[in-house]
């Protein structure tokens, strides 16, 4: 299975670059909709170090192309898993993981209720969420917390039309994982001879690689295979998050009509001539400036609706994903926000050698949610 390993550096045992022996290696595993992403990493001397990474395309397990996004059954995850486990080349030496969820596969939303105590809250949310939540709350599992307020003292209590003090309100987001999502991971990672301490919402691992202390509201935009999401994070708390039905197979797919070729070749196309200098045709370009003008639009309105809600500014713009890694994307990014974007680069909370910093850079974004996970897997160990 060693040719559905994406050709990248990855395929380069990093572990015997760092003699000094190590408390425990740990795995942060990724399934996506058209690969899976792997990460291993070690702590030397309080620090987070890269020992392997790779990336295995689903594509083939379902006799679709390398970068076709596909819906593959237990069975053939389990496959691919164990195949990437035992690839000589990533050289992957534990299986000590912990393991994300994809955001499809999760309920996230955002609750109005009033500012009460933990305590009453707890026996509250459970009642509540049944009216965002379409299946008994009984086959489900929930998360909640509270997004904290930032308290402007020189503002006056709101009152209502008579005057009176009105009740302050408390927004919470709600996290509901249904009960059958978690038996098929549970049995993914039994079959596969994993150790997973946990499961983890994938932009919890995301939030986790690739910011640190923004003090202003955040857009991350996980460009995907099929679906682009879009998160809004402010002071480390994910505040809202929406899906885009639109992704970079799209591109893809649309490559392949405009162009009259192959999807494998639409793909080829794609990867290496994206938006860039050296790409003169101008039907290239069109296709690919459409899809990515028509997710930024979707995203810009994330944007103004965070404004109307928070009456604060979206000042930054991170992308991540595999279609972050597109030839030429930050400036169509820019000139439909108007404000910083920039790629996420989840690489640089590890230490890894210099030689890499380059193809790190270039292509870690994608990792993104891989080092998340390992980074919560790693603290949980040390």
């Amino acid at each position: 299975m060693a040719n559905f390993l994406s050709s990248l550096s990855n395929l380069v045992n990093l572990s015997a670059l760092f003699s000094p022996k190590k408390k425990g290696s740990v795995l942060g595993i990724d399934i996506g909709s058209s690969s899976i992403k792997v990460v291993q990493l070690t702590e030397k001397n309080g620090h987070a170090v890269l020992e392997t990474y790779g990336e295995l395309s689903l594509g083939p397990y379902a006799d679709k192309n390398i970068g076709q996004a596909v819906n593959l059954s237990n069975d053939k995850i389990v496959e691919a898993i164990l195949d990437i486990l035992k690839e000589k080349e990533v050289n992957i030496t534990t299986h000590v993981c912990g393991l994300a969820i994809p955001f499809s596969s999760s309920l996230i939303t955002v609750m109005e209720l009033p500012a009460l105590p933990k305590e009453q809250l707890d026996q509250m949310v459970p009642l509540e969420a049944r009216r965002y939540i379409p299946v008994p709350i009984s086959e489900v599992t929930l998360d909640w917390y509270v997004i904290p307020r930032n308290e402007d003292k020189s503002e006056q209590p709101e009152t209502d039309m008579m005057g009176n003090p009105v009740a302050k309100r408390a927004e919470v987001i709600l996290v509901a994982l249904h009960n059958d999502t978690l038996i098929k991971y549970k049995d993914i990672v039994n079959r596969s001879l994993l150790e997973a301490s946990f499961f983890e919402i994938e932009i919890f691992s995301t939030m986790r690689a690739v910011l640190d202390q923004e003090i202003e509201p955040v857009l991350i935009i996980d460009l995907g295979a099929t679906t682009t999401k879009l998160y809004v994070v402010e002071r480390g708390v994910l505040t809202s998050s929406h899906i885009v039905t639109r992704g970079s197979q799209n591109i893809t797919d649309e490559l392949s009509r405009s162009l009259s070729i192959p999807i494998d070749e639409a793909e080829m196309v794609k990867r290496e001539k994206g938006l860039s200098v050296i790409n003169d045709d101008p039907r290239v370009k069109n296709v690919i400036t459409l899809t990515l003008n028509y997710i930024f639009s979707e995203a810009n309105k994330v944007v103004m609706s965070h404004h109307k809600r928070y009456n604060k500014n979206i000042n930054k713009v991170v992308l991540v994903g595999g279609g972050s890694a597109l030839k030429g994307i930050i400036p169509v990014a820019k000139s439909n926000f108007q404000i910083e974007v920039l790629v996420g680069d989840p690489f640089a909370k590890v230490v890894a050698p210099a030689f890499l910093e380059k193809v790190l850079r270039d292509t870690g974004a994608q990792f993104a949610v891989a080092i998340g996970v390992a980074l919560r897997r790693l603290k949980e160990l040390n």
